[in-house]
């Protein structure tokens, strides 16, 4: 159970942190958004890692906890990284839009 709440804090942090970025604001809602949305988003994102982190190094101690942390952020990373592109691809491929 703490791998996957690890794994989930570790994806929304990288999404949160994905949807603070202007280019990815603009790919997938095409606009910006506010300036305190952004800075929100930021916020829960680095929230949810940290408490990701806080999560696994109680569980597993500071030795094996921030190897399992640095994989569980690796993953979700990678999945964020993933579903952005494919998002941006299938967007492209749809007739009518650039």
């Amino acid at each position: 159970m703490t791998h996957l709440t690890v794994f989930l804090l570790s994806t929304l942090g990288f999404t949160a942190l994905a949807l603070a970025m202007e280019r990815h604001q603009e790919d997938l809602l095409g606009r910006a958004l506010p300036a305190n949305t952004t800075h929100g988003l930021r916020g829960i994102g680095w929230a949810a890692l940290l408490l990701a982190l806080g999560v696994i190094v109680r569980a597993q101690g500071w030795g094996v906890g921030l190897a399992s942390f640095s994989g569980h952020t690796s993953l979700g990373a990678g999945l964020v990284f993933g579903a952005l592109v494919i998002g941006t691809r299938r967007k492209a491929k749809r007739p009518g839009r650039r």
